[in-house]
């Protein structure tokens, strides 16, 4: 068995991880480029797309499966396996890509520039959501001359490690490991020992707080602005962020530790994944599936509201506060969030909570390293609301939780981080007696 990574090759984004045996070639997860690489996503895929037998999904993250219909589109004509929550999200994910890269192509006609053709459309998409045919949790099924088992990542709804054999060797994927110890998704299952693991490294060089000290700041810091009846800002991923800020607002409007203002989420895409969540609430924590069998919500604080339309958008930047906005996206380098920052960082009472990853030199690691100004859309815009970093949020798991999961590891390849994390992860492995490297884009590896 042979592993080569064709992406989350010492970056954080691009998920995709080529398995070949025998004349089988498996691919695992097919993913979007963000942020700074975002001009990698029409690069060749560094292998023939007509050449892959089948590919394996870990979850419904942009950065796992964004480049699904370009691989469609270039002749892979195989089937795509997911879990069932992710088969719900997916078209969810992929149509608001492809809306961005229309809209982008229009400012660029508009401006009288050259428009690129689309790598993919409408069509590629309908072709998509027809090869997709689900997997389930702990069931062990054969593809080719592969045995492959899925077990809770605990990352997303629906998300999976996977477990793949052949000829008595046997390679993980971690896909991306969720943060433990939080209410709405459960742990993580643990790996069992095998020849090799691939395993994301996003924040390997740190660990979060203890997510109770962290529910304690956010409500504290909640509390002051409203006192002072400024608005909350938090840029927040569409898909599970915005969900789990939504089910903490709840919990603590529940118990009195803070009293209910308007919240308002501005961003469609979160609307249509919170629309799916109750059909998938066998994913969730026993917690949150209880919640839902005594017929409540978990995801709806008392005075919640979805906009929709743009004049919806704009109209909350007319709103006095005390409120809390939650918009996307979540690494600030687009969306609704920066409209709304744009008029509100110059007020002192307000405040942005930050609480999730973000990519070095953006928006979002400038009002971290408080930058006393910004440029936003052309113009100079001096930042006086503070900024809160919430790393306890994240979704990922921390330096120590990794280090836990892959305790009973010989071998390990690390991908999906930054190569100062992921050096500094493999040093702390290396030093408890383990093989580590990091993985090269286009460098095979034998299991």
């Amino acid at each position: 068995m042979r592993v080569t990574p064709f992406g989350a090759a010492q970056t954080v984004t691009g998920s995709c991880h080529l398995v070949e045996h025998k004349d089988f070639r498996l691919l695992l997860d097919c993913g979007a480029y963000q942020g700074a690489n975002e001009e990698r996503n029409e690069e060749p895929f560094g292998f023939e797309p007509r050449s892959i037998d089948a590919v394996l999904i870990s979850h419904a993250h942009h950065d796992h499966i964004g480049r699904l219909p370009m691989l469609v589109r270039q002749g892979y004509p195989g089937r795509v396996y997911v879990t069932e929550p992710t088969r719900l999200i997916l078209p969810v994910i992929l149509q608001d890509s492809l809306k961005l890269m229309q809209e982008e192509r229009e400012r660029l006609g508009r401006k009288g520039r050259e428009t690129p053709p689309l790598p993919w459309d409408e069509k590629d998409l309908a072709e998509l959501y027809g090869r997709m045919e689900e997997f389930t949790y702990y069931q062990t099924r054969s593809l080719g001359p592969f045995h492959y088992r899925l077990r809770d990542a605990g990352h997303l709804p629906g998300s999976a490690f996977i477990q793949l054999e052949a000829e008595g060797k046997t390679l993980i994927f971690s896909g991306d490991l969720g943060h433990r110890r939080k209410a709405v998704l459960p742990d993580p299952d643990y790996p069992a020992q095998v020849d090799l693991v691939i395993a994301e490294g996003t924040y390997g060089d740190r660990s979060h707080r203890p997510f109770a000290a962290t529910l304690e700041e956010f409500a504290g810091i909640l509390g002051e602005v409203i006192r002072r009846e400024g608005k909350v800002f938090i840029p927040s991923f569409a898909l599970e962020r915005t969900q789990e800020i939504l089910f903490y607002l709840r919990e603590l409007e529940q118990r009195e530790a803070i009293p209910s203002v308007p919240v308002f989420v501005d961003s469609p895409m979160a609307s249509k994944i919170s629309e799916i969540y109750p059909r998938v609430r066998d994913f969730f924590s026993p917690e949150v599936q209880h919640i839902y069998s005594q017929g409540h919500d978990p995801f709806r604080p008392r005075q919640l509201d979805y906009t929709h339309s743009v004049e919806e958008s704009k109209a909350l930047n007319l709103m006095k506060g005390p409120l809390i906005i939650i918009a996307g996206n979540g690494m600030l380098s687009g969306g609704r969030i920066l409209h709304h920052l744009r008029l509100g960082l110059p007020d002192s009472d307000n405040a942005v909570i930050i609480s999730g990853y973000q990519p070095r030199g953006g928006l979002g690691e400038l009002l971290i390293h408080k930058a006393e100004t910004v440029r936003m859309f052309g113009e100079t815009v001096r930042v006086r609301a503070k900024t809160h970093t919430l790393g306890g949020f994240s979704g990922h798991a921390g330096r120590d939780e990794l280090l836990d999961w892959l305790d009973s590891e010989k071998r390990v390849v690390l991908v999906h981080g930054e190569a100062d994390k992921l050096q500094s992860l493999g040093q702390a492995l290396r030093e408890r007696g383990k093989t580590a490297f990091l993985g090269e884009w286009g460098r095979a590896l034998e299991v």
